[in-house]
């Protein structure tokens, strides 16, 4: 399969949020309906510019493997398509998720890392659904039940909470700034 690019972005050896950050910033240089290639490495990195593109309005057009890189192809939307990018208003910070946790809280934890991301290191008690498995897995969720939602960063665990509040799961918080910064207890899986 041969895709001609107007643009190519290198993202490699970038981990989340940068391969998206980079794209917000290169998309911004191309004319309505030209395409981009982003180059990455970050396995969670098609999840996550997917999600990006569809909350933005531009066209995820597919993400081709070659020799361990991902080439994810986007398309830019016209003013008709674009939408503004928004952000989950429902917030919790990490001293708060901490409380809740120490104080055996009835919440539910949902880790959008990737599962090798998740295996190093993850909040007790939480559940691992990756962002890019979000939506042929939101049955496993309780809707009324107070939902914290972490990544990496906040930037996935983002456009996961506002995927769930799509659904119509009720209780959702963005547990931010995520991981990189979580000084609570953890579990691993190896």
């Amino acid at each position: 399969m041969t895709i001609t690019a107007n643009e190519t972005l290198d993202a490699k050896g970038l981990a989340c949020p940068m391969p998206i950050v980079k794209t917000k910033k290169a998309i911004t240089n191309l004319d309505p309906g030209q395409v981009m290639e982003v180059q990455a490495t970050d396995k969670g990195s098609t999840a996550d510019i997917k999600a990006w593109a569809e909350s933005t309005g531009h066209h995820y057009l597919g993400t081709v493997e070659e020799e361990k890189v991902l080439k994810h192809y986007l398309r830019k939307a016209d003013e008709a398509e674009a939408k503004e990018e928004t952000k989950h208003e429902e917030i919790t910070d990490l001293e708060e998720l901490r409380s809740k946790v120490d104080g055996n809280e009835d919440i539910t934890i949902l880790d959008v890392r990737e599962p090798a991301e998740f295996a190093f290191g993850h909040i007790p008690g939480a559940l691992n659904i990756p962002l890019g498995e979000l939506e042929e897995r939101f049955e496993e969720l309780v809707k009324d039940k107070e939902l914290h939602v972490v990544c990496r960063t906040g930037n996935r665990s983002d456009l996961a909470a506002q995927k769930l509040t799509e659904k119509g799961y009720k209780n959702v918080k963005n547990v931010i700034p995520g991981m990189s910064k979580w000084v609570g207890s953890t579990e691993k899986n190896n």
